[in-house]
């Protein structure tokens, strides 16, 4: 964790606030700090000791990996020089009703398949920014890798649960604009599902642990964190933050009223997560960070959506 803020505000409010560095820790780490800072300020019992030992995601001998990974990631030296692009990211917060989210879902699923509320959304994003019909754009979904890697032992399989660092993933898919227009939204969600399902297994993260071990010392990026060529499209990360304990970080002030992560990256990828509601109703606050043309297209296109949080008493 890198700093820390505690501001009281005129209306006796109070916000609390840190910042860490996501290429160390995931949102899952962040949470259980999170309830562990609350829960020391209360002189509570902590209920979740992290584990700090990056053996448990220690590599194969010998490594092993597929090509997928070549497609998906690629070594910092093999970046080449960003283009120049006037357009910047600004961030913005939203609010979606229950109602809004189970029409989405029940829009992207079909008779024999029930998707998820995550890739329902992460499909009407991807349809609703392709508004240029003569370019391509790419969506990407973080996978988290906890819920699929096991231990050798019930030890190690709690380790890996509690275990404080990054275990993500981010597979993405390509379309036209033009065929993501022209189809249901149904149809997108099946491109989304096709994409995150390659991931969600532990072979995936197996090999990836062996890609960045046969990759050391240097540093790897994701390949949709960058537009790698002067005909890549625009490119929007989905994050699921649903973990975000808000009701479980009481810090003696009350219960908490509104939470949020908040992730302004560099480059001209987009990222946007969703967090549950402090009312724990079902209703979303939705964090992005996107261009202004795409904000824009959110603003007019889906206001039945997509609640501006300043509008929300």
């Amino acid at each position: 964790m890198d700093e820390f803020g505690v501001t009281e505000l005129k209306c006796e409010a109070i916000i609390v606030s840190c910042s860490f560095d996501h290429r160390i820790a995931d949102g899952v780490s962040l949470n259980m700090f999170l309830v562990s800072w609350a829960e020391f300020a209360q002189f509570k019992q902590i209920s979740s000791i992290p584990s700090f030992r990056p053996s448990i995601l220690s590599p194969r001998h010998p490594p092993c990996y597929d090509t997928t990974f070549d497609n998906m990631y690629l070594p910092i030296s093999s970046l080449p020089s960003p283009p120049s692009c006037d357009d910047q990211l600004h961030s913005r917060i939203y609010y979606i009703r229950a109602e809004s989210i189970g029409h989405l879902q029940a829009e992207a699923s079909s008779k024999e398949t029930r998707t998820s509320k995550l890739k329902s959304f992460a499909a009407y994003v991807w349809k609703l920014l392709a508004h240029d019909v003569n370019k391509t754009s790419r969506m990407g979904v973080i996978v988290s890798g906890r819920k699929f890697l096991r231990g050798n032992n019930e030890n190690e399989s709690s380790m890996l649960e509690n275990h404080f660092g990054n275990i993500l993933s981010i597979p993405y898919g390509e379309a036209s604009n033009h065929d993501l227009q022209a189809m249901p939204l149904d149809e997108v969600a099946n491109k989304v599902n096709g994409f995150v399902t390659k991931s969600a297994k532990e072979e995936h993260f197996r090999g990836l642990i062996d890609w960045v071990e046969l990759h050391r010392p240097e540093p790897a990026i994701a390949k949709i964190y960058f537009k790698l060529k002067e005909n890549d499209g625009d490119a929007v990360v989905v994050s699921s933050g649903q973990g975000l304990p808000i009701n479980d970080t009481q810090f003696g002030w009350g219960k908490p009223d509104f939470g949020s992560y908040h992730f302004p990256w560099g480059g001209q990828t987009g990222y946007i997560t969703t967090m549950p509601s402090a009312t724990n109703n079902g209703d979303w606050v939705v964090y992005m960070h996107l261009k202004r043309k795409h904000l824009d297209l959110i603003d007019t296109k889906a206001p039945h959506v997509f609640i501006p949080i300043s509008r929300i008493v």
